[in-house]
């Protein structure tokens, strides 16, 4: 690890540029985890409801043929042309075929180069801000969990347990070397996390009748918690809610978001979260590092 140090040292930001091509790399696979991961659990609910309602197993390729992370290959979902290797080179890719399929010319969502762009962003500025060390690499896989579960969350609305839970035993793990926070900070933050959204949920249903957040979201914050302690939640909290609510300002003067309409929550807070990690012992103390 010293001998990487030094050599990445000797390179004008070369931690930067190592977190980034890490980051174009798991940019490519959270493009995958948030399409697939939804439909997956789609395709599992659907199978339960019909062994629930003694209908039988599925029928048809679409509903039996083996549909996970890692098969089908990727592929077009128009015409089904089998992604060659140098076709899914990230970003790169999407510049040669010029945003188009190969086999039938489809477009190609900017939505996939835009993610790898995001996530290679995100985690040079993690490998800048701690340095190559084993927490950055916990660090990092907690920053793409984050942006996996945005993605599906505002596409979706939902916040998979799949991940968040994921999160929340990593951040627990975590806390064991004391890299984030102490494991007795990390075990109340879990706890507290957890309650503080579920007594909002709770309080809004019996006030109002109505739910006002999903459950996914007080597994988040658990996590979150677990990750950054108890101290770093009323950060945490704080900036989620008011991004939340300036987010949903803007959408309904925009005409884009209907009031009662849900707005998901999950980006928000897996936002903060991030932020409150990176800004560590500089947010008031909030966070300590070490």
């Amino acid at each position: 690890m010293e001998a990487a140090q030094e050599a990445l040292a000797a390179v004008p930001g070369g931690t930067a540029v190592l977190g980034a091509l890490l980051g174009l790399v798991a940019g490519s696979f959270l493009n995958v985890v948030a399409h697939r991961l939804p439909r997956m659990l789609e395709r599992r609910w659907r199978a339960d409801c019909r062994e629930l309602l003694g209908l039988g197993p599925p029928v048809g390729e679409e509903e039996t043929g083996r549909y996970d992370l890692i098969a089908p290959p990727s592929h077009c979902p128009r015409c089904g042309h089998r992604l060659r290797a140098w076709e899914n080179i990230p970003v790169l890719s999407y510049l040669l075929l010029w945003g188009r399929c190969r086999a039938c010319g489809g477009s190609i969502s900017p939505r996939y180069p835009l993610v790898e762009l995001l996530t290679a962003a995100l985690s040079a500025a993690v490998c800048w801000r701690l340095g190559l060390a084993w927490p950055t690499a916990a660090a990092l896989l907690l920053t793409w969990g984050l942006l996996a579960l945005a993605l599906i969350d505002l596409e979706h609305q939902i916040l998979p347990d799949e991940l968040t839970y994921l999160l929340l035993w990593g951040g627990l793990l975590a806390s064991l070397p004391g890299w984030f926070a102490p494991p007795e900070a990390a075990i109340l933050g879990a706890a507290a996390g957890y309650l503080s959204l579920w007594s909002i949920y709770v309080l809004h249903r019996w006030v109002t009748g109505r739910e006002g957040m999903g459950h996914g979201d007080f597994k988040l914050l658990a996590a979150l918690g677990a990750w950054l302690g108890w101290q770093g939640l009323p950060a945490v909290i704080l900036a989620s809610s008011v991004l939340g609510a300036l987010a949903g300002l803007l959408l309904m003067a925009a005409g884009r978001l209907r009031r009662g309409h849900p707005l998901p929550f999950g980006p928000f807070l897996a936002g903060a979260g991030w932020a409150v990690l990176l800004a560590g012992p500089d947010l008031g103390g909030l966070l300590p590092f070490g």
